[in-house]
């Protein structure tokens, strides 16, 4: 008798587990079949949305021998004794350059080089980085660099007051692009910038030192209207 309720309590556990298990192995089999349904569209969409591009900027910083564009119409002296002596410059002609970054909000315009000539280098100017497509490439994506901070050529000093839905302008052989900030992110500063992008999208990404923070960098996402 007690050998039978042994049986009949063994035979009731093998049960319940083989259910268990059948409802385990069915779980797991629907979960299977969802993912691989969803699987190519969801890649698909991912392909279709973002393109990520991986920026070094060790190949942007040639060495310069002269600059000779000024930056400013006004020198300070900071001997209190002496009265600050204006200097005069030339008007800067925005001409001689490759094309022209315009920020209305920071009262930015500043003109870039083609990465051939030897005053693209962030050490002096704003930077186009090697790769870059020009604004009339349709889907391609102009990258642009500077510096931040308090020195002469801290061009995109002032970048950390931008919001998305602001403008950023380029002026490029004879045509005006105009572009939508649509993301601002933050990314170690390693040497490389990871760029996050639409690449249905024509795009301008500006890049730059993160305000407050020696060890990160600030990206932003602009698209063409």
């Amino acid at each position: 008798m007690l050998i039978s309720k042994i049986k009949n309590n063994i035979n009731n556990k093998i049960k319940k587990i083989k259910k268990s298990q059948i409802l385990l192995f069915g779980s797991l089999l629907i979960f299977i079949g969802i993912i691989a349904l969803s699987w190519n569209s969801l890649m698909s969409l991912k392909d279709e949305v973002y393109s990520d591009m991986l920026i070094s900027f060790s190949d942007n910083t040639n060495a310069v021998e002269e600059y000779d564009t000024p930056i400013s119409n006004e020198v300070v002296s900071m001997d209190k004794k002496k009265k600050p002596k204006k200097v005069e410059y030339k008007p800067i002609d925005y001409s001689i350059y490759l094309g022209v970054l315009r920020i209305p909000k920071i009262s930015l315009k500043r003109g870039f080089f083609n990465t051939t000539s030897k005053y693209n280098n962030i050490q002096y100017n704003v930077t186009l980085i090697k790769g870059s497509d020009m604004p009339n490439v349709k889907h391609g994506n102009l990258v642009l660099i500077a510096q931040s901070g308090d020195a002469w050529i801290s061009y995109f000093a002032n970048l950390y007051k931008l919001k998305v839905g602001d403008k950023a302008y380029i002026d490029y052989k004879g045509n005006t692009y105009k572009y939508t900030i649509k993301k601002i992110y933050t990314v170690p500063k390693n040497g490389y910038v990871s760029i996050i992008r639409n690449y249905k999208k024509t795009t301008l990404t500006l890049i730059t030192c993160t305000k407050g923070s020696d060890k990160k960098q600030t990206v932003y996402i602009c698209e063409s209207d």
